[in-house]
C-alpha cells in the first residue's frame, strides 16, 4: 500500500516540474511532519474526547475462574474446610453506575471535548504556519528567479554594445581601451548572471526541503507575472478590522478560547472531589467444585467405645461402656468424566444474586479536593493570561504588518520613477555613445544604474505583495497568488 502511494506520488511529481502556490501548499500540507504530528495529538485527544462520553455509560464485567486447590482451604460450594484436592469453578457478572458525584463524568466529558477542538485548532494552525512558509519561500524563488531574467537582459545589452564597440574599435574610432572597458563589463555582468542563478536555485532548494521533496524529482516554479498577482486594497485591510476578524479565524486564537473553556469546566471536575459519590451497583455469581477422590466401599472392623464418654454401668469393677461400630472408608480417584458430575445442579443451587447502592463521603482526603479546585483556578488565569498575551500579539502583529506594507508600498512607487529616470538616463547614454560622445565607462556605469534600479525595484514590488498577502493572512483569506 504505501509502495503504491509513494510510486503513485513519484509519477505525479515527475508529470510537471512546474508547481503554482497552490499545488506547492497542497503537497506541504499533506506530507508535512509538523502536520502530521499535530494530527496524531488531534486524533489522540478525539479518543480521549470519546473515552470521556462513554465514561458515562454503566460497565459491565464478567469472569469466570477453573482451578485445582491444594492443602486446606475452603470448599467454595459447602463454607467448610477441606484437606484434599479439589476442582473449582465460579462464574460472575458485575455491575455498575455512578448516579452522583457533582457532575464529575459530565464536566469531565466537556473538558476532553474542548480540548479535542483545540488540538484541531493546533493542526490548522500548523498547516497555516506550513502555507505562509511555503508562500514566503516561494515569493523569494520568485523574485530570484526574476533577477535571474533580468542579468539575461543585462548580458544581452552588453552583448550589443560589445559587437558595436567590436566594429568601432576595428574601423579605428575608438582606442583598444573602450574594448577592454566593455569585455570587463560583460565579466561583471556574467558574474552577476551566475551569482542570480545561484540565489535563485539555493532558494528553490529551500522551497523543495520544506516540501519534503527528493532531490531526483523534477521541480521548478510556475512565474505569474507580478502585476497580476491579486492584492486587496488598503481600504479592506484596515488594521483594526482586520485585527477582529483575525480574532475570529485564527487557529490560535480559536485555540485559546476552547482551552478557556476547558479550564473553566477543570474547575468543577475538581471541585467534584469534595462531594459525595452515589453508586448504584449489582453481581451475578455461582460457582462448583469437586473432590479429585470419591468413595468406593466400606469395611466394618467392630465395635470401639466412644472416646471420652462415661461408663454406662460398671458389674464386679469393670466398666462398661457404649460402643459404636467403626468402619474403614475405600476412596478412589476420580476419572476426567465424573469430575464434572453435578456440573449444571451446582451452578444453579449456588446461582447468587445482588444490588445495592453505595454512598462514599468524603471526609478527609489530605485536602486534595480544595487544592485541586485552587490548582484549576490559577491554571485557568494562565489560560487567559496565555489568550490575552497571544491577542496582543496578535494586534501588534497586525499593526506593524499594515505599516510595512504602507512603506513598502511607497517604495515601489518612488522605484517606479527611478527605473524610469535610470532607463532615460541609459538611453540618452546610449545614443550619445554611438556617436562618440560618451565614453564607455559613462556608458557602463549608466548601464549598472539601471541594473540596480531594476533589481531594487523588482524587490521593492515582491516585498510589497508579501506585506499585503501577509495582512490577507492574518484577515483569514489565506494566501493565494
Amino acid at each position: 500500500m504505501l509502495c503504491c502511494i509513494s510510486l503513485s506520488q513519484s509519477f505525479a511529481q515527475r508529470a510537471s516540474d512546474n508547481w503554482d502556490l497552490r499545488h506547492c501548499i497542497e503537497h506541504a500540507l499533506e506530507f508535512n511532519i509538523s502536520i502530521k504530528q499535530a494530527d496524531i495529538q488531534a486524533r489522540l485527544a478525539a479518543l480521549q474526547a470519546k473515552q470521556a462520553k462513554y465514561n458515562l455509560y454503566p460497565n459491565v464485567s464478567g469472569n469466570a475462574g477453573t482451578g485445582v486447590r491444594f492443602g486446606r482451604s475452603i470448599d467454595p460450594t459447602t463454607n467448610t474446610f477441606a484437606t484434599s484436592q479439589f476442582l473449582y469453578q465460579n462464574f460472575g457478572i458485575n455491575a455498575g453506575v455512578q448516579l452522583y458525584n457533582y457532575g464529575r463524568l459530565k464536566n469531565s466529558e466537556l473538558v476532553a471535548k474542548f480540548n479535542a477542538q483545540a488540538a484541531l485548532a493546533d493542526v490548522a494552525k500548523a498547516a497555516n504556519d506550513v502555507s505562509f512558509n511555503v508562500a514566503t519561500y516561494y515569493l523569494q524563488v520568485l523574485a530570484a528567479k526574476e533577477q535571474v531574467s533580468i542579468s539575461e537582459v543585462q548580458i544581452g545589452e552588453t552583448l550589443n554594445q560589445y559587437n558595436i564597440t567590436r566594429k568601432r574599435v576595428d574601423a579605428g574610432v575608438l582606442p583598444e581601451l573602450n574594448m577592454a572597458e566593455i569585455e570587463a563589463q560583460l565579466a561583471s555582468d556574467s558574474s552577476n548572471y551566475y551569482t542570480a542563478k545561484g540565489n535563485y536555485e539555493q532558494n528553490l532548494l529551500s522551497l523543495r526541503a520544506l516540501l519534503n521533496l527528493d532531490t531526483d524529482v523534477l521541480f521548478g516554479i510556475e512565474t505569474p507575472m507580478a502585476d497580476q498577482i491579486p492584492v486587496e486594497s488598503f481600504a479592506d485591510l484596515q488594521p483594526e478590522v482586520v485585527y477582529q476578524l483575525a480574532l475570529q479565524y485564527q487557529p490560535l486564537q480559536k485555540g485559546n478560547d476552547l482551552r478557556i473553556k476547558a479550564a473553566q469546566k477543570n474547575i468543577l471536575v475538581s471541585r467534584s472531589l469534595m462531594y459525595p459519590t452515589l453508586t448504584l451497583g449489582g453481581n451475578l455469581s455461582t460457582n462448583f467444585s469437586n473432590s479429585f477422590r470419591t468413595t468406593s466401599g466400606f469395611t466394618f472392623l467392630g465395635y470401639s467405645p466412644i472416646t471420652g464418654a462415661e461408663p454406662i454401668i460398671t458389674y464386679s469393677g469393670v466398666n462398661y461402656y457404649v460402643q459404636s461400630p467403626v468402619y474403614k472408608i475405600s476412596q478412589r480417584s476420580r476419572t476426567f468424566g465424573e469430575l464434572w458430575e453435578g456440573w449444571g445442579n451446582q451452578l444453579n443451587n449456588n446461582f447468587g444474586q445482588n444490588v445495592g447502592i453505595s454512598l462514599n463521603i468524603p471526609i478527609f482526603n489530605n485536602l486534595q479536593g480544595k487544592i485541586g479546585v485552587q490548582e484549576a483556578k490559577l491554571n485557568l488565569k494562565n489560560q487567559q493570561l496565555i489568550k490575552d498575551q497571544s491577542d496582543l500579539t496578535l494586534k501588534q502583529n497586525i499593526y506593524t504588518a499594515y505599516t510595512n506594507a504602507v512603506t513598502a508600498l511607497q517604495k515601489f512607487n518612488a522605484g517606479k520613477k527611478s527605473v524610469e529616470s535610470a532607463q532615460k538616463a541609459y538611453d540618452f547614454a546610449s545614443k550619445r555613445y554611438e556617436v562618440g560622445l560618451l565614453s564607455s565607462l559613462d556608458l557602463i556605469t549608466n548601464q549598472n544604474n539601471l541594473l540596480k534600479a531594476k533589481v531594487q525595484q523588482l524587490n521593492n514590488q515582491y516585498d510589497y505583495i508579501f506585506k499585503m498577502k501577509l495582512l490577507e493572512f492574518y484577515k483569514g483569506k489565506g494566501l493565494k497568488l
